[in-house]
C-alpha cells in the first residue's frame, strides 16, 4: 500500500470509522463542548475522531506526516501529508444539525492528490484521487461518478455558503450581496456538505470567506476531479489567502469575476 490509490482506498475507510464514531455522541444530550483560543467550539467527538484517525494513520503509513485541527504536526519523510479535519462543521453538530463531516485530504509533493468527505448522520460520501475520478456513495452504498452541474446561467443557480455573517467579517460583505442578487436559490447549506452538493451537481456555488487549510485540502480534488474549480476568491489554486469557492465549470469565471471585485456589477 504505497501508492495514491491505495491511500484513497484507506482514507474513505478511516473517514467512514471516525464520521460515525462521532454519531455515538450526536443528539444524545452527552456531549461537553469547549471554546479553543480561536472562540470556535470543540468537543470529546472532534478530539476522539481525530485521535481515531491519527492513529489508523500512523499505523499503515508510518512514514507520511499527520496534520489536523486538534492536535500538534505530526512529521513524516515520505512526501505525503494527511490533513486532517474530523468534524467539519462542529457548530451544526453542537445543534443537532446532520450537515457535517469528516474531511480527509492527502497532498504528495505540495500537490492536493485525494480528498473524501463523509456525512456520517446521512450515510453520504463523496471522494476522489487524481486522474482517478469523483465518486458518490449513498447510505446503501450505491456508487456512481460524482459530477458539478451543467448550469451555464446564474441566474438559474442555487448559491450556498455556511455563514452570512463571515462576509462582513472579513470586509466583503458585497461578495454575497451581487452573488445572491443574480442567482435562482440561496441556502446555507455550508462546512462540507455545501462542496459535496456542489461535486454531485445538486448545487452550483459554494462560498466561505473565512476557512482553514484543513477545511479545504479535501475539497481541491474532489471538485476538480467532478469537472469544477475549488479556488480562492482570486480564482487561483491556493488555499492559503482564507477565502475559497466552489463553482462547476461553467460558472467559474462569472462568480469569480464577483469574488475578485473585478466586474462584479456587470448585469
Amino acid at each position: 500500500m504505497n501508492t495514491s490509490q491505495d491511500r484513497l482506498q484507506f482514507a474513505v475507510e478511516i473517514a467512514q470509522e471516525a464520521g460515525n464514531l462521532t454519531l455515538r455522541y450526536f443528539r444524545t444530550g452527552n456531549l461537553s463542548t469547549e471554546l479553543k483560543v480561536d472562540a470556535t467550539p470543540v468537543t470529546q467527538a472532534d478530539r476522539e475522531a481525530e485521535l481515531l484517525l491519527r492513529e489508523r494513520i500512523a499505523a499503515t503509513f508510518p512514514e507520511d506526516e499527520i496534520l489536523g485541527e486538534e492536535f500538534p504536526v505530526r512529521p513524516g519523510t515520505s512526501g505525503y501529508r494527511w490533513i486532517l479535519d474530523p468534524l467539519d462543521g462542529t457548530k451544526s453538530f453542537i445543534r443537532g444539525v446532520p450537515l457535517y463531516g469528516t474531511l480527509i485530504g492527502v497532498e504528495h509533493d505540495g500537490e492536493f492528490e485525494i480528498g473524501v468527505i463523509y456525512i456520517p448522520a446521512t450515510g453520504e460520501c463523496v471522494y476522489a484521487a487524481r486522474g482517478y475520478g469523483a465518486w458518490y456513495t449513498d447510505a446503501k452504498g450505491n456508487r456512481e461518478p460524482a459530477r458539478v452541474s451543467d448550469c451555464g446561467d446564474l441566474s438559474q443557480a442555487l448559491l450556498l455558503t455556511t455563514d452570512i455573517a463571515h462576509f462582513r467579517q472579513i470586509g466583503r460583505p458585497e461578495v454575497w450581496t451581487q452573488l445572491a442578487s443574480r442567482v435562482a436559490l440561496t441556502r446555507t447549506w455550508g462546512d462540507c456538505y455545501g462542496y459535496l452538493l456542489v461535486a454531485t451537481g445538486r448545487a452550483e456555488i459554494m462560498i466561505d470567506p473565512i476557512v482553514s487549510l484543513w477545511d479545504a485540502a479535501a475539497l481541491v480534488p474532489i471538485l476538480e476531479e467532478a469537472g469544477g474549480h475549488l479556488t480562492d476568491w482570486q480564482g487561483k489554486r491556493r488555499l492559503d489567502s482564507g477565502s475559497i469557492v466552489a463553482t462547476n465549470h461553467h460558472l467559474f469565471s462569472a462568480v469569480v469575476q464577483i469574488t475578485s471585485g473585478s466586474g462584479g456589477h456587470a448585469g
